[in-house]
Order: structure tokens, then C-alpha cells, then sequence
């Protein structure tokens, strides 16, 4: 998802939208501490999800409602979704425990569109595989990346208006070109 991301900003700059990059956990200074707490230290299952909502109240305070409310459009690698996907999936906090997280930090906030990149686990795990020094999540076991992707499935199968789930187990130019098509038609 990394490597298509300046491309779905340059697609929108080039429609004269105006474009805020941003990344969770992270995304502001607090964010960015809670980011490495949150990839370096281990902890519960439970603080993971409590760090990960906190970085994100922060995250939409400072960065996305200032952004929002000057017309600006947000990019943000990773949204709630990933806590459903990773907290509650991989970690198996319980879904209302995540709900109730989501609805107090966020309120009715929601993406309107969310690009969800499938891959099988097996060729995830291969790509990763030495690029760089893993952090704890990447450390994982394939059966966390499955229920991760499971979890992710479901979720787009709960919200098809706002998900598009794109076929990653593609060439760049394809996965370009698709992208190309849902800028172009949302």
C-alpha cells in the first residue's frame, strides 16, 4: 500500500484536490512516540488497542478535523479499520471493545472510501521478508496475518459502500491502473 499512495495523491492533486498525507499510528508528535511504543515494546493485548485509539484521537484532533474543515481531502495510510484488523483480529480484543473506542474518539467520522489491498499470507510474508529489520507486528506468526486478513475481509464485507478491495497479488502497473479507475470514478 506504501508504493501506491503518492500515486492516489498525484491522481487527486492532478483533479485539483487538495491532499493531507498522513500515517497510524503516528501522524502528529504524540502519534509518532505512541508509534514506536507501539512497534518496539511489548504489551498487552488490551494497552495496544488503549495506545493505538489514543494516537488516533490525537491523530484526528490535530491532523484530520483541521484538515477537513479547510476542504482538504486526507490520505491516511491506515484508519480504524486496522484496529479491527489488528487489534481485534490479530489480537482477539473483543469487537466491542474496539466499537466502543471507535465511537468515543471518533464519533461519527468515517472514511468514505477505504482501500483494502488483499494478499494471500504466504506472498505478504515473502515480500516482507528482508526488507528491513522487522518490528513486533511483523514478527508475527502467519496464522495473526490470516486472522488479520480475515478480519479485514469481514470488515469490507460489512461496509461495501466505502471499501474497494484490490487483488495485491498483481503487478504494480496493474494495481496502478485499477487505482487509476476508482480515483477517477469516485
Amino acid at each position: 500500500k506504501s508504493t501506491h499512495i503518492p500515486l492516489i495523491a498525484d491522481l487527486l492533486k492532478a483533479k485539483g484536490v487538495e491532499v493531507v498525507l498522513t500515517r497510524e499510528p503516528g501522524g502528529t508528535a504524540l502519534g509518532e512516540t505512541l508509534r514506536e511504543l507501539l512497534l518496539h515494546r511489548t504489551m498487552s493485548a488490551e494497552t495496544e488497542t488503549l495506545l493505538m485509539f489514543a494516537a488516533r484521537r490525537e491523530h484526528i484532533e490535530l491532523v484530520i478535523q483541521p484538515a477537513l474543515l479547510c476542504g482538504a481531502w486526507v490520505l491516511s495510510d491506515r484508519f480504524t479499520d486496522a484496529s479491527f484488523a489488528y487489534q481485534h483480529g490479530g489480537r482477539g480484543v473483543a469487537a466491542d471493545k474496539v466499537r466502543v473506542l471507535e465511537r468515543w474518539v471518533q464519533g461519527d467520522l468515517q472514511p468514505d472510501l477505504t482501500l483494502l489491498f488483499d494478499l494471500p499470507v504466504e506472498i505478504s510474508c515473502q515480500r516482507l521478508a528482508g526488507a528491513r529489520d522487522p518490528d513486533r507486528f511483523e514478527q508475527e506468526s502467519a496464522a495473526f496475518f490470516q486472522r488479520i486478513r480475515d478480519a479485514y475481509l469481514e470488515r469490507a464485507t460489512e461496509f461495501p459502500q466505502r471499501f474497494r478491495v484490490i487483488d495485491a497479488n498483481r503487478s504494480i502497473e496493474e494495481i496502478q491502473n485499477e487505482l487509476k479507475q476508482i480515483i477517477s470514478s469516485f
